[in-house]
């Protein structure tokens, strides 16, 4: 069987977690610090903290948001439920808006009628690592005293009008799970473009202490100062990551070079309009975070997953609307029509890519994909 993923294993992986283990296994030590300034540099970012998931980073960043309850938060529903959980966890209420058919992202044409006197945060979630239409949704966000939480989990080494993603927002969260670009396995990252609420994002990340200022030498000794819970990465995941970042340039070029393989030989299918294939808009750099294809109906959806799996290939479907989950509907309004979210959601396939995936695995999967249409 050809795996839908498999986390990446490069030339120091083992050496540098092993180095970790005999060095430090708690967080914030040399590794992490790599790791951190690695992202600030390339998420172009003055404040990098890592953390121990992509779901912690948003739990951070709803935090620092000041959140009360009552207050609203746009997004769309085509996405994970960590993107809805941070807010929900403050006491926000989700309101879910339509997303653009193309890239599977919010249609930011939507979000300024959704906005009420009660709309604190905007959540642009970046699919398959293809932006949301950045300037347009900051320019809302300004109008209305807005902030925007940009979900990047997808994102890493992704542009938008030459801008690295994650950038754009007060707030930028990374993902480092198993099946993003670069894995901790578990882990994530949270970007601060305000150097005022660091020291509250350390609080947090620490337990509710100041031990970060601690370490620093700033105080002599470390206490409870606000709430706070466990978002510090150890060691050896940080060490693990930093294998990945420090070859980040091979492992995308790999993922892109697995990309465009799908995307040129599934051309021709649709050329006859019997797939659709991603769209990546003019002003976008994308990262080969996936390969998806979409069917003509979920029918379709099922068969073709059904039959790439018979053949020994491990394909997927991905998100359920959240706003038609049972928390969603608890949790969450849908803004306006549902045209697009759930019509589009079920006609999606994502395909095996991953670095190491090898050439005769894309062509077999390719080979399968045509043997179903063809």
């Amino acid at each position: 069987m050809i795996a839908f993923n498999r986390s990446p294993v490069v030339t120091n992986s083992l050496k540098y977690i092993e180095d970790a283990l005999l060095q430090k296994t708690s967080g914030d030590g040399g590794y992490t610090r790599k790791c951190a300034g690695w992202i600030e540099s390339a998420c172009d970012s003055p404040n990098v903290l890592l953390t121990t998931s992509g779901s912690h980073a948003l739990d951070m960043a709803a935090k620092l948001c000041n959140l009360e309850p009552g207050d609203e938060v746009i997004m769309s529903s085509y996405t994970f439920s960590s993107t809805a959980n941070a807010f929900v966890g403050c006491g926000a209420k989700i309101v879910f808006v339509d997303i653009c058919p193309d890239t599977m992202n919010i249609d930011e044409t939507l979000i300024e009628d959704a906005v009420t006197d009660r709309t604190r945060v905007i959540v642009p979630m970046h699919y398959a690592g293809v932006a949301c239409k950045m300037d347009h949704i900051i320019s809302i966000a300004q109008k209305h005293n807005i902030l925007v939480v940009e979900d990047a989990a997808h994102a890493i080494m992704s542009e938008y009008n030459n801008k690295p993603l994650g950038s754009f927002g007060d707030f930028g969260c990374l993902s480092f799970h198993e099946t993003k670009n670069f894995s901790m396995g578990e882990g994530g990252a949270l970007l601060i473009q305000d150097q005022n609420l660091v020291l509250n994002a350390e609080i947090i990340r620490e337990k509710g202490t100041n031990r970060s200022c601690f370490f620093r030498g700033e105080i002599d000794k470390y206490s409870w100062v606000d709430w706070g819970s466990s978002y510090l990465p150890s060691e050896i995941n940080a060490a693990y990551l930093w294998s990945q970042l420090e070859m980040a340039e091979d492992i995308n070029n790999r993922r892109m070079q697995i990309w465009s393989m799908y995307y040129n030989s599934l051309s021709p299918l649709a050329e006859k309009g019997m797939i659709k294939l991603p769209v990546i808009p003019d002003n976008c750099i994308h990262n080969a975070h996936m390969f998806y294809i979409k069917t003509n109906d979920y029918h379709e959806q099922e068969r073709l997953i059904n039959f790439l799996r018979t053949g020994g290939v491990y394909a997927v479907f991905h998100y359920v609307p959240l706003h038609s989950s049972k928390a969603g509907q608890s949790y969450g309004r849908f803004y306006g029509n549902d045209i697009y979210t759930t019509l589009e959601s079920q006609r999606l396939v994502r395909l095996p890519l991953w670095y190491g995936l090898t050439d005769d695995e894309v062509n077999a999967t390719i080979d399968t994909v045509n043997k179903y249409y063809l």
